[in-house]
């Protein structure tokens, strides 16, 4: 059960961020209520939620689940694999110590993401992508099961992150789109096939008994509905611009 969350303001800054989505500019002041109202939404999931200062110098450093990935056992931090975010993770250190007695650490040439790992249980599927490489993934598989944990690696197409495309909405069931509908490493799961032209609603954050789903897909509402979910719906379309998604907002832990 997740009780708190870390998110960081996102600066001024973002309006440069990376971006191939092709969805225009975020507007700023829409982004920052946006983000307040995630904020409330985590809230209303039971978390604490601490805020971080906005960082200027990293359009990016919004995405905070990039830089470090929480198990219950340790944090690690990781090495994100766009050299204009390696800088995000300088002070992770001392803000995970606050709440980890236990910290690892992914070191180059390994490059990996948070975005790129998917939980379910004590298990960790980590993505193989643009941002995440095999050293990255074989260094957290190792950290893994020294705590007791266990990972495997996912070829991730078409998407930026593993989690874009898919995410762990049941014990047993993951929301997916693409190619990640019939990937044979999830064939244990039931699968919630997410419809062309929603794709980006696969990006859920399943947060105790609720879930978290983007604003604007009524099939995958529907979908999600159906299976007896609690749904709460956040607006994050200025995000979406930077390819962002909801679980790409906060670490949860």
């Amino acid at each position: 059960m997740f009780k708190k969350a870390i998110v960081r303001t996102p600066g001024r800054s973002m309006v440069s961020g990376l971006t191939r989505a092709n969805l225009g500019t975020p507007d700023y002041q829409k982004a920052l209520e946006q983000h307040r109202l995630y904020i409330l939404a985590l809230e209303t999931c039971g978390l604490e939620v601490l805020v971080l200062d906005a960082d200027e110098a990293y359009p990016d450093s919004t995405f905070i689940e990039d830089t470090s990935l929480l198990t219950p056992h340790c944090a690690i931090i990781t090495c994100p694999g766009a050299p204009s975010r390696a800088g995000e993770t300088a002070g992770m250190r001392p803000l995970l110590g606050r709440f980890y007695a236990m910290i690892e650490e992914i070191k180059k040439p390994g490059t990996l993401e948070g975005g790129d790992v998917m939980q379910v249980g004590q298990h960790f599927y980590i993505g193989l992508s643009e941002r995440t490489n095999l050293a990255g993934a074989e260094q957290l598989i190792a950290i893994l099961e020294r705590y007791g944990m266990t990972g495997s690696t996912v070829p991730v197409k078409g998407f930026l992150h593993l989690k874009t495309g898919v995410t762990c909405v049941a014990e047993k069931a993951l929301l997916a789109a693409g190619a990640f509908i019939s990937r044979p490493e999830f064939s244990e799961f039931m699968i919630l096939a997410v419809a062309t032209g929603e794709e980006r609603a696969a990006n859920c954050i399943r947060i105790n008994d609720r879930i978290l789903m983007p604003a604007g897909f009524p099939k995958v509402r529907e979908l999600l509905t159906a299976e007896g979910a609690q749904i709460i719906e956040v607006d994050i379309s200025e995000y979406a611009k930077l390819d962002g998604g909801l679980t790409c907002l906060s670490l949860r832990f």
